[in-house]
């Protein structure tokens, strides 16, 4: 997988990936770039470009080699029509902009138009999900659209209320997505859009989270939270292996599960807390999850993720039930304290590179980095956008992109802002 995904690039002193997907290649929140600049200056790195105009949303970009990728809205509306985006990585000039023909209207949202979606840019193609669960392949060279199917029509899914934000995971030669109700699941041939296999076992809603690629025992296994539960299907077609959780998924399940070995961990917000299976395959072809703890309330996260490093958990756990601070948290065991916690940006977003960890409030729009290190909170340096979005009107959103770090650049998003700075990795000539 992770050597599918990876398009390394080296010059000089720096060791350089993609991110060609959320959360970037391997969908755990960690970028791939080292010899990253030890020391900012004052105000920050370097700001290499940036544009007002990639379309409202809260999806990260996606990086593959000199290109960027997006997808956004024409305007903070329900029922905006929405596009993909391609720009130069060098200097933010625009490569092609493809209408999407989408469905924006066909749901209710109290927090602005626009998708909420990574592209995934695998394989020479973008795979893009509209909030009314338009899912587009485009050819990524040309922005040409290659295929397109509907979550809703074409396999009996149902919107959540905040829109479909799942970002669709390119595996084994199909796009996998949760459509949720009548399909909880759902493999399409990545060439062609035609269905691979159907998940029909699984009734259950679907959330905000994205599904994450397991091998168990030799199985493959897709692991995903619903609405109502953490769940693994298989992945040579479709059949679900377990359906389990006794945290009390409410509201709006957000964040993406951490794999890790054999370990399966699991978070939400509103009161939910946090949870940690064990996986392993029964000699059939299935794999079992057995609950290590449940309904732990240090690390609560409403959304903007969880990183794994040395054995810990980072992220922000939720003023509503949790802690409201930046934890760091021995997740395989569960303590009812976090090894640390501090108040760092406030509320916000992880990635981990070279490290360090990124932190982007979402309120101020401050990006933070620390020390990766369960040893204390410690800054190694912060500065602020220099400015949040006009788009989003009155408490509608608030700073919601996650930070990427591609090829020695940091990009971060706010809406219809795209700021790129440099890290000081450099990327050779193709």
């Amino acid at each position: 997988m992770r050597s599918a995904l990876l398009v390394c690039l080296i010059a000089g002193p720096a060791v350089a990936a993609d991110w060609p997907q959320w959360r970037g290649p391997n969908r755990d929140g960690k970028s791939a770039d080292t010899g990253l600049s030890a020391a900012w200056p004052e105000g920050g790195p370097k700001l290499a470009w940036k544009l007002d105009n990639v379309g409202d949303g809260y999806g990260q970009p996606a990086v593959v080699g000199d290109r960027v990728y997006l997808i956004g809205a024409e305007g903070n509306k329900v029922g905006a029509k929405e596009f993909a985006l391609c720009l130069s990585a060098a200097d933010g000039k625009e490569q092609w902009r493809t209408p999407l023909e989408t469905s924006g209207d066909k749901y209710a949202d109290a927090w602005g138009g626009g998708p909420r979606a990574t592209p995934t840019v695998i394989g020479g193609k973008l795979y893009g999900l509209g909030v009314a669960g338009d899912l587009r392949c485009l050819d990524a060279a040309t922005g040409k659209v290659v295929w397109t199917k509907n979550l809703v029509s074409d396999f009996g899914g149902g919107i959540p209320n905040w829109g479909y934000s799942e970002s669709p995971l390119v595996d084994s030669g199909n796009v996998v997505v949760t459509p949720g109700n009548k399909t909880g699941m759902v493999a399409l041939k990545a060439d062609s859009g035609e269905t691979a296999w159907k998940c029909e076992e699984l009734k259950d809603g679907a959330g905000y989270s994205a599904i994450i690629p397991a091998v168990v025992g030799g199985v493959r296994v897709y692991i995903q939270q619903t609405a109502a539960h953490a769940v693994g299907v298989r992945a040579a077609d479709g059949k679900l292996l377990f359906s389990t959780g006794e945290i009390k998924r409410t509201t709006a399940v957000i964040p993406t599960p951490v794999v890790v070995g054999d370990l399966a961990f699991f978070t939400s917000g509103y009161r939910a807390g946090c949870e940690l299976y064990k996986l392993a395959a029964d000699g059939k072809d299935g794999v079992s999850a057995t609950k290590v703890y449940s309904k732990n309330n240090v690390l609560l996260n409403h959304h903007g993720g969880v990183v794994e490093h040395d054995g810990y958990m980072f992220g922000h756990s939720d003023g509503n039930g949790g802690l409201n601070k930046w934890v760091c948290f021995d997740y395989k065991t569960g303590p009812d304290q976090p090894t640390w916690s501090d108040n760092g940006p406030g509320k916000g977003s992880i990635i981990y590179a070279d490290s360090h960890f990124y932190l982007y409030g979402e309120k101020s729009g401050e990006l933070v980095r620390i020390k990766a290190t369960k040893d204390g909170y410690q800054e190694a340096g912060k500065f602020k956008i220099p400015a949040t979005s006009k788009e989003r009107k009155g408490t509608d959103g608030k700073v919601w992109p996650h930070p990427v770090i591609a090829n020695g650049k940091l990009y971060l998003r706010d809406y219809e802002l795209l700021y790129v700075y440099d890290l000081g990795g450099k990327v050779a000539a193709k």
